[in-house]
């Protein structure tokens, strides 16, 4: 089936703009994979390199912070849904399942710790929403009676971080 310029601009768009995987986004228009990959190469050969465009895309969404959330992010996903790949997967033996989960934890801790320096904020974030989430654990456990007024406090005060951090 022969699809139209219009059909090709849309994929584009979707990868591009939306930033979708180019899989997902020939889907989403109803081609082929293949015909996308295909659209790709020949633009790139015409000057059109999608993939140039979308980091550029992706920069001027919210530069280089933004970037590195939105990588988190994804590789937060990949490692959640390869975790439980190899959990319900029969076929790994436990050895190399134990291996896998160890190299995968590895690459993980690795990002975080780059994702640190990078974006010190989120670090103070995620800290300063730890910090609340264990008083009111602590209060709810040791002082249930005061629970509900810091709990009172402490959901704007989440608001107030995350504008100072996030």
């Amino acid at each position: 089936m022969a699809h139209g310029d219009d059909t090709r601009r849309k994929v584009r768009a979707s990868y591009v703009f939306d930033q979708l995987g180019l899989e997902i986004a020939a889907v989403k228009e109803g081609v082929p994979e293949a015909t996308a990959r295909r659209w790709k190469r020949e633009a790139k050969t015409a000057g059109d390199d999608w993939d140039r465009a979308r980091s550029a895309q992706l920069l001027a969404g919210g530069g280089i912070e933004e970037v590195v959330r939105q990588t988190l992010a994804v590789v937060v996903q990949q490692v959640q849904a390869t975790v439980e790949s190899i959990q319900i997967n029969t076929d790994i033996a436990p050895a190399e399942k134990v291996q896998m989960l160890a190299s995968l934890a590895d690459a993980y801790n690795k990002l975080i710790a780059a994702s640190k320096r990078m974006l010190p904020e989120t670090d103070k974030l995620a800290v300063g929403m730890d910090v609340i989430k264990r008083l009111a654990e602590f209060t709810r456990a040791r002082h249930p009676q005061h629970a509900n007024a810091l709990l009172a406090v402490l959901e704007p005060f989440g608001d107030e971080l995350a504008k100072a951090y996030g």
